[in-house]
C-alpha cells in the first residue's frame, strides 16, 4: 500500500535514490543540495551502504568511478561550481564506459555566484560534461514526484547503455516541498560481466580504463560510444506536451520553469490565446524531432529559461527555420513569475495586455 508523504525534493530524491538500490553515495556539501548529504548521511549507515564525505568534489567524482568500476550502483550530487569541478571525473567516467548518478541542484553563477535558483548549467550538462567528445544522459525533472521518479529511471538507463546519467534540477526543486509517493517496485539490475568483481581464474581480469595511447584504438572507442548514443537518442527521448493540438504559439521549457509557464498558459488560454507547452524531459537525448514537427504547425516557438538562452539554441538548431524561435530567460538567481511569461507571449502575438 502506497501513501503520499510530504517530503523536500532534495530529501526525497535522496530516498528514492536508496530505493532504487544506491548503496554508495560520496560527496561534498553545497548549497541548494546539501539536504541530499545530510540525508544519506543517516540513512545509509542504517541499510548497510556507505556514505563519505570527500576532501572535495574532485576526490568525490573520483570516489564514484571507482565504485562504479565495481559494478555497484553509486551517485554523487553536488550544485553548479561543485560540479564544475567534478567534470575531469565526469570525463573519466564517460572514457571508462561506467554507469553512475550524478545530481546537479543548480544555482546562479558563473563562479561563486549565489544559492538561488538557476538553470544555466544546461550548456555545460548537455555540451560539455567533460573534455572530449562525450555525452551523458540528462533528466530535468519538474516536480518533487519526479524527483523520486527520476532515480530509479536513471539507474536503470545508465546500466543498460554504460553511460553516466545525470538528474539537472534546481534550487527551487530541491527545496520546495510536495506530496510524493513512494511505489513498491522490483529493482532489477543489469548483468555487468564487465566490473572489477574478481575473477577467480574463470575469466580474464577486467581492467577499467579511460587512456588510449594508440589513437587508431582510441577512435575505435569512442565510435563505437557514438553507435550506443546514437541508439540513445533514437530510443530514449522523454518530453510532455500540454494543450499542442491548436497552439499558434508552442513554448519550450523544461524543470521548474515548465511549471511557470504552465500557469501563464493557462491564463492566456482563458484570454483566447492559443498556446502550449512542451516540455523535454530529457535534456540528451534532446527531443528535436517532436519540436521539429510542432514547427510545422505552430507560428511561433517560445523558449522560457533561467539564464540567457541556451537551450534555445537547442530550439533552434531543431525547428530548421519552420518557425520563428523567441527567448525570455532571467538569470542570476532572479526567477521569471507567469506575468513575465504571459506579457511576452502576448507580445509575440500581438495581443493587448489586460
Amino acid at each position: 500500500m502506497t501513501e503520499r508523504v510530504l517530503m523536500k525534493g532534495n530529501e526525497a530524491l535522496a530516498e528514492a535514490a536508496i530505493q532504487a538500490g544506491c548503496r554508495h553515495f560520496f560527496g561534498y556539501p553545497i548549497t541548494p543540495q546539501t539536504e541530499i548529504n545530510a540525508y544519506l548521511s543517516k540513512r545509509m549507515p542504517q541499510i548497510g551502504g556507505t556514505y563519505l564525505q570527500a576532501e572535495s568534489e574532485v576526490a568525490a567524482i573520483n570516489m564514484v568511478l571507482g565504485a562504479a568500476s565495481a559494478g555497484v550502483r553509486a551517485m554523487t550530487s553536488s550544485s553548479s561550481p561543485g560540479v564544475s569541478l567534478k567534470t575531469e571525473g565526469i570525463s573519466y567516467i564517460i572514457g571508462s564506459d561506467l554507469p553512475c548518478l550524478i545530481v546537479n541542484v543548480q544555482r546562479g553563477g558563473p563562479g561563486l555566484g549565489g544559492i538561488q535558483p538557476s538553470q544555466a548549467d544546461y550548456n555545460q550538462a548537455t555540451k560539455a560534461p567533460g573534455h572530449g567528445d562525450a555525452h551523458l544522459l540528462v533528466l530535468a525533472p519538474a516536480t518533487v514526484q519526479e524527483m523520486v521518479d527520476m532515480p530509479f529511471l536513471a539507474f536503470e538507463l545508465a546500466e543498460r547503455y554504460r553511460v553516466p546519467a545525470m538528474i539537472l534540477a534546481d534550487g527551487l526543486l530541491g527545496q520546495m516541498m510536495e506530496p510524493v509517493v513512494f511505489t513498491d517496485v522490483e529493482v532489477k539490475q543489469a548483468q555487468k560481466p564487465w566490473a572489477t568483481t574478481g575473477h577467480e581464474n574463470k575469466r580474464p581480469p577486467n581492467i577499467v580504463n579511460s587512456l588510449y595511447l594508440d589513437p587508431m584504438a582510441l577512435e575505435q572507442k569512442v565510435l563505437a560510444r557514438y553507435e550506443r548514443y546514437a541508439i540513445i537518442e533514437e530510443t530514449e527521448v522523454r518530453a510532455d506536451g500540454y494543450l499542442l493540438d491548436d497552439a499558434e504559439l508552442v513554448v519550450v521549457a523544461f524543470g521548474a520553469t515548465s511549471r511557470i509557464c504552465r500557469g501563464a498558459i493557462d491564463t492566456a488560454r482563458a484570454m483566447g490565446l492559443k498556446v502550449g507547452l512542451l516540455r523535454p524531459i530529457t535534456l540528451w537525448p534532446f527531443p528535436a524531432k517532436e519540436l521539429r514537427q510542432l514547427a510545422h504547425k505552430a507560428k511561433y516557438m517560445l523558449t522560457v529559461e533561467m539564464n540567457m538562452g541556451q537551450m534555445v539554441n537547442d530550439v533552434r538548431l531543431a525547428v530548421e527555420g519552420a518557425a520563428p524561435v523567441h527567448f525570455y530567460g532571467r538569470t542570476g538567481g532572479m526567477v521569471p513569475t507567469p506575468q513575465d511569461v504571459l506579457a511576452k507571449m502576448q507580445e509575440i502575438l500581438g495581443g493587448e495586455l489586460s
